[in-house]
């Protein structure tokens, strides 16, 4: 898929992790929040990646989302013990070479890079220290998807001890360790910030820029280039129907390259059937919603709707969430059988809602709150079943 380098975004980052900035907070920890499949994992490893390393820091990137079947907290504790590794191998060698028998990294003469985070291994602050002292750089822990740390207690272990590293191997006008934490739903990752128990409690969540007009200019002079016959192109259309894509590059990729092709059969202007595309997939985006909603039970419509109108503040079994279950299904609802229907929401494929180590929830696909708020502001929530 075609990359759009952002690099002036990947250099003010850059700049404000390593607390380069006059003011800001982003040295103690930088979280972005940003959609689904709008760019944010490709930036992170072409653009933002990079420009760290360029910049001369170790860069530590995992994805909680690359193996959903291990655990995030050992996801984790192996990416950093993978690239200590690395590093401590380098010194072995030199050590060798200069005819030491031993190496002493962070006062650490044996290190099993396989045990790190783990009960009988090092601590992850001491497995950070140490890979900083080899590589003789500042390290850069990014950390894409990072709510997903918070299903599992050893993901919210890994997270404190992050926290704790940070605090460790941090001074004022000295920044050894920084993190980036990404998720595709700020709901779920604003829990790693809003509370007094969450481990980075104080630290605000950061919107990440969409692509944008900057992104369709590109679009639109790599087609003129390469078919000055279409010219010109309109940027106005392309830019709407992106839009309705959701600002997912893509879908939006994928449509031109249909309309653009010779075997497409359109007749017209290609950006008429790329804005076309797009409104069949908003459509249907949405139907799938809906559908999904409605193939719901009764008191699971009623859970996930108190979910969607309360987001962070949803308390599933207080007397107000029950008194607004039984409202909307028109029998007695308890805790018990509220629980049984958020379990019940959990378990479909895929799951209609998340839930945290502790017990915190929220709707697993963020596309619905937009769906939502624009059916009530419309006047047409909730659906209704139509007979057939």
């Amino acid at each position: 898929m075609l990359h759009f380098p952002r690099a002036a975004l990947a250099k003010e980052l850059a700049s404000a992790i390593q607390g380069k900035n006059l003011f800001g907070d982003a040295h103690n920890g930088l979280f972005l929040a940003a959609p689904r499949r709008t760019g944010k994992s490709t930036f992170l490893k072409e653009d933002l990646k990079p420009e760290l390393e360029r910049q001369g820091l170790v860069v530590v990137y995992v994805d909680l989302w690359s193996d959903q079947r291990r655990d995030p907290g050992n996801l984790i504790s192996d990416a950093v013990g993978q690239t200590l590794g690395t590093y401590l191998g380098l010194v072995a060698r030199a050590a060798k070479a200069a005819g030491l028998d031993s190496v002493n990294v962070a006062g650490t003469l044996k290190i099993d890079t396989s045990k790190i985070g783990r009960i009988d291994g090092m601590t992850l602050a001491d497995a950070l220290r140490a890979l900083c002292e080899a590589a003789k750089r500042p390290v850069a822990l990014v950390i894409d998807e990072a709510q997903h740390a918070l299903t599992s207690e050893a993901g919210e272990a890994v997270m404190a001890a992050l926290k704790s590293a940070r605090d460790q191997l941090n001074a004022p006008g000295k920044v050894e360790l920084m993190l980036v934490m990404s998720g595709s739903d700020r709901d779920k990752l604003l829990r790693l910030v809003n509370s007094n128990s969450a481990p980075f409690y104080g630290s605000q969540i950061q919107r990440m820029p969409l692509l944008g007009d900057d992104f369709i200019e590109h679009v639109v002079k790599l087609i003129e280039e390469q078919r000055p016959e279409l010219r010109p192109v309109d940027d106005v259309v392309l830019a709407r129907a992106f839009e309705r894509f959701g600002h997912r590059p893509q879908f939006f990729l994928a449509a031109l390259g249909d309309a653009l092709s010779p075997f497409s059969g359109y007749e017209g202007r290609f950006e008429a059937a790329v804005a076309e595309a797009a409104e069949r997939r908003q459509h249907d985006d949405e139907a799938q919603m809906e559908s999904e909603y409605l193939g719901l039970k009764p008191l699971e419509r009623a859970v996930l709707w108190r979910l969607l109108e309360q987001e962070h503040r949803f308390r599933p079994y207080d007397a107000d969430a029950l008194r607004f279950y039984q409202e909307k299904i028109g029998q007695r609802v308890t805790a018990q059988r509220a629980q049984t229907a958020l379990e019940s929401l959990r378990q479909h494929q895929p799951p209609s809602v998340w839930k945290s180590a502790r017990s915190e929830y929220a709707v697993d696909d963020a596309a619905m709150h937009r769906w939502y708020r624009e059916r009530s502001d419309a006047g047409t929530w909730p659906p209704v079943d139509t007979p057939a």
